[in-house]
């Protein structure tokens, strides 16, 4: 293996944020496949990356307080399957909720809507479930107008409340609303309603 592979990806990992995810194709720009997965294993020997799925690593968050390493973030494990597999994802249900500020309750299974097809993983007593959606339900829209259908489904037609409503808005942008507006119109009426009132800032047009 070139040795400048090497360094070229250790720089790329110890450049990036603690907590970051990565997968061998990340890395298809600086060497093969081969020098990829030697250069990955040696830098899991000397502890820089830890391995959190096979074929998904992390560049480690150590808590000085805590004394230990931090877990890997879920949603960003499942963002980096979905980049190996070349999926579309978008959180759902309680995740979707968690994602978007609506509960702090850290999901029991983290859930996603995919282009592709059923997945289950386990790592650390955390599960990640993909569960297959056609690509025109997520093509067509933006991350955000998807994660706030996602959210408005976990919510359930009629359990919508006023408080929901404004939280919802003021995590948006007005470019965000306007794509949301936009991109939503052809979504199930009562979901459709609750953006309108969403974009306009929790009043009814």
């Amino acid at each position: 293996m070139d040795n400048n592979y090497f360094e070229q990806i250790k720089a790329r990992i110890l450049s990036s944020d603690k907590g970051t995810t990565y997968i061998t194709s990340d890395f298809a720009d600086i060497a093969d496949i081969n020098s990829i997965n030697q250069s990955l294993h040696r830098l899991l020997k000397a502890g820089v990356i830890r391995r959190v799925l096979r074929g998904v690593y992390e560049y480690p968050e150590y808590s000085d307080f805590l004394n230990e390493f931090i877990a890997a973030s879920p949603h960003n494990i499942a963002e980096a399957l979905a980049r190996n597999y070349g999926w579309v994802i978008v959180p759902s249900g309680d995740t979707a909720l968690n994602q978007f500020g609506l509960s702090t309750q850290v999901p029991a299974i983290w859930t996603y809507v995919s282009t592709g097809s059923y997945k289950k993983y386990t790592y650390d007593k955390v599960t990640i479930t993909f569960t297959h959606t056609t690509s025109k339900d997520l093509a067509k829209f933006s991350y955000k107008t998807a994660l706030l259908i996602q959210s408005l489904k976990a919510i359930g037609n009629g359990n919508i409340s006023d408080s929901q409503i404004q939280k919802l808005s003021t995590r948006l942008t007005a470019s965000e609303k306007t794509s949301a507006l936009a991109e939503a119109q052809h979504s199930t009426s009562w979901v459709y309603a609750a953006i309108k009132k969403i974009c306009n800032g929790g009043t009814t047009v």
